[in-house]
Parts: C-alpha cells; sequence; structure tokens
C-alpha cells in the first residue's frame, strides 16, 4: 500500500486510516484484530485471548524485563535503528536516539504497568478501549501488547546473535506460549 497510490486511495475511500485491513467491497475490518477478521470472513474458528489478564500482565512484564536486558547490548548506531544485524536509515524518535534513552522508556513503561494493574479494580478487562484500530476489548489489548513486546524480544536477540554478541537469552520458547505469535522472527 505504501508503494501503490491506487490501494492508498481504496483505503482512503473505504475511510480506513491504518494498515493491515482485509476489506470486501465497501466494508472493511482492520486485520490487528484476529477475532475481528475471523467474525468479518464469517469462520467458524475460536479466538480471543488463551492467557488471563492476569497471565498477560506477569508476561508482559518479564518481556519488558528480557528488553531492558537486551537493549544495553545494542548498539548505538549513531541514532539509526539496529536492524537484521545492520544499521538502517530509519532514524528513531529524538526522545529515543540512544539506547539507554530507549532502556529508560522502558523502565517507564515497566512502572506504569505496576502502578496500574493492583490498582484495576476488573481484572477480568472486559471493558471496552479505544484504539488507533477502533474499539477493543481492554483483555485484547493487553494481549496485543504483550506479544508485540516479545517478538521485539525475539528479533532484537536474533540481531544480537547475527552480529556476533554473546549473551544469555533472557526468554525461551515456554515464554512465548498460549500467544498469537508470528512463527517466524521476521515477516518474509
Amino acid at each position: 500500500m505504501l508503494e501503490d497510490p491506487a490501494g492508498r486511495a481504496e483505503l482512503q475511500r473505504l475511510g480506513a486510516r491504518s494498515i493491515p485491513v482485509l476489506s470486501r467491497g465497501d466494508k472493511f475490518v482492520f486485520a490487528q484484530n484476529i477475532a475481528q477478521v475471523v467474525e468479518f470472513l464469517k469462520l467458524d474458528e475460536k479466538t480471543g485471548p488463551v492467557l488471563s489478564p492476569a497471565q498477560l500482565v506477569e508476561r508482559l512484564d518479564r518481556f519488558i524485563g528480557a528488553a531492558l536486558q537486551i537493549i544495553p547490548l545494542m548498539p548505538d548506531a549513531g541514532g539509526k535503528v539496529f536492524s537484521q544485524g545492520l544499521p538502517t536509515e530509519v532514524a528513531r524518535p529524538e526522545d529515543m536516539a540512544s539506547t539507554a534513552a530507549l532502556a529508560a522508556y522502558g523502565r517507564g513503561v515497566r512502572e506504569r504497568v505496576a502502578a496500574w494493574w493492583p490498582g484495576k479494580a476488573d481484572k477480568t478487562c472486559g471493558e471496552t478501549v479505544q484504539t488507533y484500530y477502533g474499539p477493543q476489548s481492554l483483555h485484547e489489548v493487553l494481549e496485543r501488547a504483550t506479544w508485540h513486546i516479545g517478538q521485539h524480544c525475539r528479533q532484537w536477540m536474533m540481531l544480537l546473535e547475527m552480529a556476533g554478541v554473546v549473551f544469555e537469552q533472557p526468554l525461551n520458547d515456554p515464554d512465548f506460549a498460549d500467544l498469537p505469535m508470528p512463527k517466524q522472527v521476521w515477516d518474509g
């Protein structure tokens, strides 16, 4: 879509503001939520989080902790993103232009989650929250945030290995169990 003017025009016509999107005629669904894709396609498939919100918060904390171990091992690359073994020309946001700044951001996220969860009265996370891809249950958003951070950790670990950095792996296959993770570390 990024390089397809007709595709971008179609997204605008539909009113879709982000990708991935699945469309049929004048209807579309953001593909970030598998349950909505299954419903859109009228499939008879069970979807939704396998892990409870409490398990997801624990896993989220584990992934953020792993990221905090991994990030300082990555080269700063002059403010450029460390990607597939080589710095790319995509600049990090200014407030995360160094691995130290990125780690500080991660510590802040971890602290906010640690402060939020104990005070949350409804631990089912069944309420609906607004996201850039439409209204979602908090449980599903929590699952998406958790596996997404886990996926980045997998990518960072692979990049460090490719760069010859020796380190103790903070995560293993069981850490990713019961999350809707991509099978491959990299798409494609």
